[in-house]
């Protein structure tokens, strides 16, 4: 299972953004295939191991900085949205309905993670459910900054109110992981 290198790249930048007085705390606090990657320089466009790549630094972070794991992988993935949707994307995303940027959330899933597969269902003006049918390694990390990312993108298209929960989970032997999401 692979990651691509914006969402590991987003997580440095998370910690160097809001816990700058320890950034080199994080990064050393990191095993070393881990830390390598950190410190040789992440590049976007590059494809990188998930568990060294994404849920090892998110779970430094969550063992640092946050009360729970939960917390941490929403901010990592709320912070992912604002650090991958700037310039042009910030634009698209705002000037969207938010039915729109989530009736795309399946092709962006696949272009942070692979291999996988994310379906969009019972879609309503106010709600949707995103079902992850395919990721070969599943973890409660990963699921928590899908979470956080989505709830970022939604505020940034204007939502207000949103909600989301996670009713099925691949994590938990379930056959999918299913979102319940709906806004105001």
């Amino acid at each position: 299972m692979e990651v691509k290198g914006t969402a590991i790249k987003s997580i440095s930048e998370y910690v160097k953004q809001n816990h700058q007085n320890r950034y080199r705390e994080w990064v050393n606090a990191l095993p070393g295939d881990t830390q390598k990657i950190v410190k040789d320089g992440i590049y976007a466009t590059d494809w990188y191991p998930l568990e060294q790549g994404a849920i090892i630094p998110t779970k430094k972070l969550s063992e640092l900085f946050f009360n729970s794991d939960r917390d941490a992988a929403w901010a990592a993935g709320r912070y992912s949205a604002e650090y991958g949707l700037k310039g042009v994307y910030k634009l698209y995303v705002r000037m969207s309905k938010p039915g729109h940027i989530i009736s795309r959330a399946g092709k962006i899933f696949t272009t942070y993670y692979r291999p996988s597969e994310m379906e969009v269902c019972n879609h309503t003006p106010n709600s949707v459910e995103l079902k992850i049918t395919k990721f070969d390694k599943p973890h409660k990390l990963i699921e928590y900054r899908i979470a956080g990312w989505v709830e970022k993108a939604l505020e940034m298209s204007g939502c207000k109110e949103i909600r989301i929960t996670i009713r099925k989970s691949l994590t938990k032997g379930d056959d999918e992981t299913l979102y319940k999401i709906s806004w105001k």
